[in-house]
């Protein structure tokens, strides 16, 4: 009966989950479970924040110093292979049993999480880049230690001095398939570790395996690394040769062979039900440009309802996307999204009601039948509401931990041309809850964005102040249908430096007016250099004012209430921003801080 309560424990279960006698308990783990532990554990591991997974790599890489020091003392005091290489395991042992982040080991749960569709390339690069920046900090750390602070004997050290020189003496190819299995005994003790039940167990498969590595002559990138910056301190070695022809080869056949050796016949082994769990029910896969493009990452990016069901764009028509926090009170934002649809054939308005759930307590059957049902009745009496025979309206509801993020992952989804954003109190997104910084994830925004801080949304009186730009082009197009939908009065407004500048101003009002079918609208020259000043003063006799992006980010600075701007504030009207995407170079978008140029938009007021 022992025997059997500690294989119920295994499972996660309690003394009532022993079998009747005659029924069989598995002895092991399936490669169906061993992947479905794999998994839950890279979906935590991926969704980390830079600092738990930089510091954690940072222990890993020290710890590496100890297998440093350990096999560089024996070697140097031993003519014996195999006693020499005894203690050079314990690092790993360290990082593994610890839980520490260790390159290699990531070779395989992130890659299987990638694998399911769970996370994006870029995710699972950047996760790469932290874990190894980390290790490389942390074994660049125990190399000082190691070259100054006297730990060597002086044996030692003349034998650490030469492990270094060895590996840049050995030829590249060598270097890269003795470490293509090296990464394969990584990658398999990983797959070993979730499999094992116990301690004892995971202690011996770690200690054996590793015992392979000096054993076979492999080579592991961390400890090639500590090896170099060590010689790098302590004897002649230049960083950029030891990097090139040691580390960089060390390091792609690791990566290669933990993914290809391992996680890839790991991952074909299993079969289709391999993620049939719980914890994965109805878990929505990245598409190809998400899996390519994004920054998704495991199921933190999962709602936990989407009513929303296989969806195919449609290319000819024109979508706008309103996300609204309260069906009741909204209305009228998407009744101003149908006015500007209703100007475009097949004209889509696609309303979308974000519902928060709490964060830290899981929602039943029951919570989410209950919130979805009631969503849905708020969303038919809104359709109905706003219904127009010109344009389509569309509905769908989500129930997420998350606000912020799930406007953009809709948008990202459904493709619209538009997505309409109201500001103001009552409004979820306002809190900023988003997992990823926000210029991380406004970084390169899906579709053109209105954003509107609605003081009743009267839109007799149109104020759209320009000094040109993309975004000053979009608060065009919005003031033409404006036009056409509400009959709306559109006056122009540019701002010049002094009164000898007025008459270059006129001239480009009248120039920019035509080229925007904007030709019979009003015109308002300022001469008083302050452009703040003349939209407030203009503002006084409009209902609505259309603003172009004025800083980088504007969206994230609406978040974070640091779009310096007094007027949206001081005016009476309702002021509505525009912003346009910008295009970034692929390598940018996979790679960069999220950042954008400032471009033309900066002056689009």
């Amino acid at each position: 009966m022992a025997d059997t309560d500690h294989e119920s424990r295994a499972h996660g279960g309690d003394a009532d989950d022993v079998p009747e006698t005659g029924e069989v308990v598995p002895g092991r783990f399936s490669s169906d479970e061993v992947f479905q532990r794999i998994v839950a554990d890279a979906d935590h591991e991926i969704t980390s924040g830079f600092r738990e997974l930089f510091f954690s790599g940072v222990a890993g890489g020290f710890a590496i110093t100890i297998t440093f020091l350990l096999y560089a003392s024996l070697s140097a005091s031993t003519d014996s292979t195999v006693l020499a290489v005894m203690l050079y395991p314990l690092g790993f042992l360290y990082i593994i049993i610890g839980g520490y982040q260790l390159y290699t080991e990531n070779t395989l749960p992130p890659v299987a999480l990638t694998l399911e569709r769970l996370a994006s390339l870029p995710a699972l690069v950047r996760h790469w880049l932290i874990v190894l920046a980390g290790n490389f900090a942390g074994g660049a750390v125990g190399a000082v230690v190691l070259a100054y602070g006297g730990v060597f004997e002086p044996a030692a050290a003349e034998y650490a001095l030469g492990l270094a020189r060895n590996g840049i003496e050995t030829p590249v190819t060598a270097l890269f398939f003795k470490a293509a299995f090296a990464g394969l005994i990584v990658a398999g003790v990983v797959w070993m570790d979730f499999a094992a039940r116990d301690t004892i167990s995971r202690i011996a498969i770690v200690y054996l395996a590793f015992l392979a590595i000096p054993l076979g002559n492999l080579f592991h990138v961390v400890v090639s690394f500590t090896e170099v910056v060590y010689t790098m301190l302590a004897g002649d070695l230049a960083l950029v040769p030891g990097l090139t022809q040691f580390v960089i080869p060390v390091l792609l056949g690791n990566t290669l062979g933990g993914i290809l050796l391992v996680t890839v016949v790991n991952y074909y082994q299993t079969s289709e039900r391999r993620l049939e769990i719980e914890q994965f029910e109805n878990v929505r896969r990245l598409s190809l440009r998400e899996m390519l493009l994004g920054n998704l990452a495991g199921r933190s990016y999962v709602p936990l309802v989407d009513t929303l069901e296989e969806f195919v764009r449609d290319p000819d028509s024109y979508r706008i996307l309103v996300p609204i926090a309260n069906p009741r009170t909204e209305a009228p934002l998407v009744e101003f999204a149908c006015a500007l649809a209703s100007t475009r054939e097949k004209g889509t308005v696609h309303a979308l009601h974000i519902v928060q759930a709490p964060s830290n307590r899981p929602l039943d059957d029951g919570d989410r039948a209950r919130i979805t049902s009631e969503s849905e009745r708020l969303m038919a009496d809104l359709e109905q509401q706003v219904g127009r025979e010109d344009v389509t309206v569309e509905t769908s509801t989500i129930v997420s931990s998350r606000s912020f993020e799930e406007v953009f992952d809709r948008a990202r989804r459904t493709r619209p041309d538009l997505a309409l954003l109201g500001w103001g109190q009552g409004r979820l997104w306002n809190a900023a809850r988003a997992e990823r910084p926000l210029d991380e994830l406004t970084n390169r925004l899906p579709c053109d964005f209105l954003v509107v801080k609605d003081r009743g949304l009267d839109c007799s009186r149109v104020l759209l102040p320009t000094a040109g730009g993309p975004d000053s082009d979009l608060s065009a197009e919005v003031a033409r249908a404006l036009q056409t939908t509400a009959g709306a009065e559109v006056s122009l407004l540019h701002v010049v430096d002094g009164p000898d500048r007025r008459e270059a101003g006129q001239r480009f009002l009248d120039e920019w007016g035509e080229a925007h079918d904007l030709g019979g609208a009003a015109t308002i020259v300022d001469d008083s250099g302050d452009v703040e000043a003349a939209i407030e003063s203009a503002a006084a006799d409009h209902t609505l004012v259309l603003l172009g992006a004025t800083e980088r980010g504007m969206i994230s600075r609406l978040v974070t209430d640091s779009l310096h701007l007094d007027v949206v504030n001081d005016v009476d009207a309702s002021v509505l921003f525009a912003e346009r995407p910008t295009d970034r170079p692929l390598v940018e978008r996979l790679f960069g801080s999220g950042r954008r140029e400032q471009s033309g938009a900066g002056s689009d007021r």
